[in-house]
């Protein structure tokens, strides 16, 4: 089996901030997804990115990142193990992420050995 990586993508919102209950909720809602998946033996990892971060060219020139005036950001990712791309897409189906209006790009992993 091959690893693919599922790369979570989310629009900027004015939406307000969700409360706890419904924190709690999306929560189980992730950990439901995301245990199927483990429940099928497909799970390797995933984690959530943070809103800190900086940006680094080839000539060492540092900024700050991630960008406010982007629509669009990397909440994070989850990887997978597939026979093929289709089956991989098959897994993203039913993610939460789509509840908010988020996309998912399904990417092959290339190992160098």
């Amino acid at each position: 089996m091959k690893e693919f990586m599922m790369i979570f993508r989310n629009e900027k919102s004015d939406e307000p901030k969700p409360s706890p209950e419904q924190m709690q909720q999306m929560v189980t809602l992730w950990n439901d997804w995301i245990g199927g998946i483990a429940a099928q033996d497909k799970f390797v990892s995933t984690n959530a990115l943070g809103f800190e971060g900086k940006t680094v060219t080839k000539n060492s020139v540092v900024s700050d990142g991630p960008y406010t005036e982007i629509k669009e950001y990397i909440s994070g990712y989850t990887i997978v193990k597939a026979k093929t791309l289709e089956e991989a897409v098959k897994l993203a189906e039913g993610c939460p992420i789509f509840l908010r209006g988020g996309t998912i790009e399904v990417r092959d992993v290339m190992v160098f050995n």
